[in-house]
C-alpha cells in the first residue's frame, strides 16, 4: 500500500514537471529569435562628405567596427579612396556622386553608398575676427562667415589651446563664449572649413 502511495506521488510530480518547462522554454526560445543580426547595418560612421570643386580632399572614411579594410577606387572624377578609407584627390567637376566602397574583414566583403558633394569654388571670407570683453564678464559672439556655397555650414577649429584665455572657449560652430578671469590681448589661431576649402586666421580677444 506504501509502495501504491509512492508511486503515485512520483507520477505526479513527473506531469506537474512537464507542464512548467514548455512554458519556460518557449519563451526562451522566442527572445533568442527577437534579436537577429543584421548584416546589412551601416558599416560607416559618416557615409556623406561635402568638397570643393579645385580643393584637395583630406577627408577619411571611418568604419563602425574594427578589422575592416577598404578597398581601392575612385568616388569621384579626381577623388579616389585608399586601403586605409583615406580620401584623397582633387575634385575636378561640381555635382553629386554615389559610389559605392567596398569594406572587407577576411575574406568577407560589404559594399556601402558613399556620396560625395562636390561644391563649386565660391570664395568666402570671416565675417568677424576681433572680440571685445571685460573680465568676469561673460563673452557673447560669432565669427561666422560670409560667402561660400549656400546651405554648407562652416566649421571652426581652435588650432593652438594654449593661446585661449582661461575660461574662454571658441566652439566648432564659431560661436566664442565663457568668462576670461584676467585682461590682456589673446591672438587665437583658427581654422575654418567650407566644404573642405579652408583657411587659417588668428581671432583676436581683447578682454579689458
Amino acid at each position: 500500500m506504501r509502495q501504491r502511495w509512492v508511486f503515485l506521488l512520483a507520477g505526479l510530480a513527473l506531469c506537474a514537471l512537464a507542464a512548467v518547462v514548455p512554458s519556460v522554454s518557449t519563451p526562451m526560445a522566442l527572445m533568442s529569435r527577437q534579436v537577429p543580426v543584421d548584416p546589412s547595418d551601416g558599416h560607416l560612421v559618416e557615409d556623406t562628405f561635402y568638397v570643393t570643386e579645385g580643393i584637395e580632399v583630406s577627408r577619411r572614411l571611418l568604419p563602425v567596427g574594427k578589422g575592416l579594410a577598404f578597398r581601392s577606387g575612385y568616388l569621384a572624377d579626381g577623388v579616389k579612396v585608399d586601403q586605409t578609407g583615406r580620401l584623397y584627390g582633387t575634385p575636378e567637376r561640381s555635382g553629386t556622386y554615389v559610389a559605392p566602397v567596398r569594406l572587407c574583414s577576411g575574406q568577407t566583403c560589404h559594399e556601402e553608398d558613399v556620396t560625395l558633394v562636390v561644391l563649386g569654388n565660391v570664395p568666402w571670407e570671416p565675417r568677424e575676427l576681433t572680440f571685445p570683453g571685460k573680465a568676469g564678464t561673460r563673452l557673447d559672439g560669432e565669427i561666422g562667415v560670409n560667402g561660400g556655397p549656400s546651405g554648407v555650414v562652416p566649421t571652426f577649429t581652435v588650432t593652438d589651446y594654449a593661446k585661449l584665455p582661461k575660461g574662454v572657449t571658441i566652439g566648432p560652430d564659431g560661436h566664442v563664449g565663457g568668462v576670461s578671469a584676467v585682461s590682456g590681448i589673446s591672438e587665437v589661431p583658427v581654422r575654418i572649413c567650407v566644404a573642405g576649402n579652408c583657411a587659417g586666421v588668428v581671432v583676436r580677444l581683447i578682454i579689458v
